[in-house]
């Protein structure tokens, strides 16, 4: 490792550690990713030869320029995706597209709750995706819990069973639609052999988190409240939330069909929604008028959470930086040499590596490492691949920045990093490992 590659990482992980520190230091995690970015990126154009071919002589700032412009493209995919899907959640709730969800899982046993927020969003998961899973489940949480130390606790199961959820599905996670779409993972193979793995390393935090859990919920005061009444018709806020779910469910289908990223997929669901819901206020009149104008998007989107999208942009372009002077794919030949070839101990360090950096450039740098083989582990279905999907995607719950879904909710509910790695991380590690271990013996005993 030269000098210059070797400071890049100090200054990641300096960075790094400021954001675990974000309580101790009140520096916003934003803030910190933002600059982490850009002293990376500047480091990197000290010496860029030595990291990328084609610069010469004074084409150094285009090839660059066409690097980052590449990762930056990537990183505004999730972006966008965040910002659409959170619109359209935030629209769907506004108009009480939610409440009939509330009402099959309220119960005001705390433990009941948990179970049931677990499953919902572990299947919910599977169907939609972690990002916005989570994001429909804590505006859910937010009408059933009141009390926010409660609340952060069950934010926490929404990340672990939210990725756990998109790990046995080929369109639950982007690493299994990476995967998927590479051809090294079929649909039904996956579900078949990933299904039961995930349900175990979801179930077992669960079942720790539910033993600190006594007593009933307090109900809050939206619970307590009639329903507040609508300017909309109830066919209008049904056609809303139709469109709103509907379009969610659909975002995959048209991935699939178009072969387009999801973003598009999502914004056009936000374009078909916008346009459904103007339409419906513009025949408003007087006093009804004026009320609807906060439930207009574009005053949604003016509510959006800046900082959350801004941290992602920092925290993304930074680990793009590593992938681009070889670091990811330095540790993943250290890993296989290391352990001889041994995948469950190589997949295993890997997804550890995923709640640390994102998974999304390390699930990359393996389809690039390894290459697909007729037979054996390496074939399509093969154990390392199905490894590699389920331990990207349920070892990104071990710290809270380690998935798309636990930014997300970090930012939604103000949860800190040295809380999630002191109360959660423990027990995401051991579900993990016993999800691990089920693989093992459906590997012996079943397939």
């Amino acid at each position: 490792m030269t000098t210059l590659t070797l400071s890049i990482v100090i200054l990641f992980c300096i960075g790094y550690l400021f954001i675990a520190l974000e309580s101790v230091t009140r520096i916003n995690k934003a803030a910190i990713a933002l600059l982490m970015m850009v002293a990376t990126w500047t480091l990197f154009m000290i010496d860029p030869a030595s990291y990328i071919t084609g610069v010469e002589g004074g084409n150094t700032a285009q090839v660059v320029s066409e690097v980052i412009e590449k990762h930056l493209g990537s990183t505004s995919t999730t972006l966008f995706f965040l910002m659409g899907a959170m619109t359209i959640v935030e629209l769907v709730d506004q108009n009480g597209g939610f409440n009939f969800v509330c009402d099959v899982i309220k119960t005001r046993s705390k433990r009941k709750l948990l179970w049931r927020i677990a499953f919902m969003t572990f299947f919910l998961s599977a169907i939609l995706d972690n990002l916005t899973t989570s994001i429909v489940m804590i505006m859910i949480l937010r009408k059933l819990i009141d009390d926010h130390r409660d609340r952060i606790l069950y934010a926490s199961l929404v990340i672990i069973a939210a990725n756990s959820g998109g790990a046995f599905s080929p369109i639950g996670d982007v690493t299994t639609i990476m995967l998927w779409n590479r051809g090294v993972i079929t649909a039904p193979g996956v579900v078949a052999e990933l299904l039961l793995p995930s349900i175990i390393s979801m179930v077992i935090p669960t079942y720790i988190l539910s033993l600190s859990l006594h007593g009933k919920l307090v109900l809050t005061e939206e619970q307590k409240s009639v329903e507040k009444p609508s300017e909309l018709t109830a066919m209008q806020r049904k056609t809303i939330f139709l469109l709103g779910v509907g379009g969610l469910i659909f975002v995959p289908v048209f991935k699939s069909i178009t072969h387009l990223p999801p973003f598009v997929g999502i914004l056009l669901v936000l374009g078909v929604l916008w346009t459904v819901t103007e339409v419906f206020y513009a025949s408003l009149k007087g006093h009804e008028e004026k009320g609807a104008m906060q439930k207009r998007v574009s005053q949604m989107l003016t509510r959006i959470d800046m900082s959350t999208i801004l941290f992602f942009l920092g925290i993304l372009m930074a680990v793009a930086c590593l992938e681009t002077i070889g670091l990811l794919t330095m540790l993943g030949n250290g890993l296989n040499q290391l352990f001889g070839g041994n995948h469950y101990l190589v997949t295993g360090i890997i997804g550890v590596l995923s709640s640390i950096v994102d998974n999304v450039p390390l699930v990359a740098g393996c389809m690039g490492m390894y290459p697909l083989t007729p037979t054996g582990d390496m074939a399509i279905d093969g154990i390392f691949w199905q490894l590699l999907a389920y331990c990207a995607g349920v070892g990104g719950s071990m710290l809270i920045i380690g998935s798309a879904a636990g930014v997300v909710v970090m930012g939604l509910e103000r949860i800190t990093f040295g809380w999630y790695m002191k109360r959660i991380s423990w027990i995401v590690f051991t579900g993990y490992l016993a999800g691990m271990a089920g693989y093992w013996l459906e590997k012996a005993f079943l397939f």
